[in-house]
């Protein structure tokens, strides 16, 4: 890590924080009107705050070795329990998965501090951890701004599909 960051875990006291992240990064990707932007980003924090507690939510922030105070990024997963599936990696049968994935989600940069790794930090960070925890999957969904950062840490497109009918 660039001695200039320091990485720290998510708290109960960061629920505003990653709210405001949330909202920032949806309304950065023109996917919230700008008078839909508090009430997203209070809905959001009122739900990080029973997903932390519950350890439902993991999450890390980035912030400035020299003043820890400020905040230059964050993210985060969403744990969520399936049911067992067959578990392969490029074609080749491993086993019987437990049924523990993650999705990473909130992942933000302060606009100052884009295209100085903090993104790449912060995702190599959630992708310790997930293998520290073994998890079976670890998915996300990829702006088209993130997609190339994500290939290249090793993540790859699937076949997922997203129901948008009535």
């Amino acid at each position: 890590m660039p001695a200039q960051f320091t990485m720290r875990s998510v708290t109960l006291s960061d629920v505003d924080t990653v709210a405001d992240h949330r909202a920032r990064m949806f309304q950065d990707m023109g996917e919230v009107p700008a008078e839909a932007f508090d009430d997203l980003r209070m809905k959001s924090r009122d739900r990080l705050q029973e997903m932390i507690a519950r350890g439902e939510y993991v999450g890390w922030l980035t912030v400035l070795t020299n003043d820890p105070q400020t905040v230059v990024g964050g993210a985060g997963i969403q744990l969520r329990e399936v049911l067992p599936h067959p578990l392969s990696r490029g074609g080749q049968w491993i086993g019987v998965a437990r049924g523990r994935h993650a999705i990473v989600i909130n992942v933000f940069t302060e606009p100052a501090w884009r295209r100085q790794g903090v993104a790449i930090l912060l995702i190599r960070q959630i992708i310790d951890w997930a293998r520290n925890e073994h998890l079976d999957r670890l998915v996300l969904h990829a702006s088209n701004a993130g997609r190339a950062l994500y290939e290249g840490l090793g993540f790859v497109a699937t076949n997922e599909m997203r129901f948008e009918g009535d």
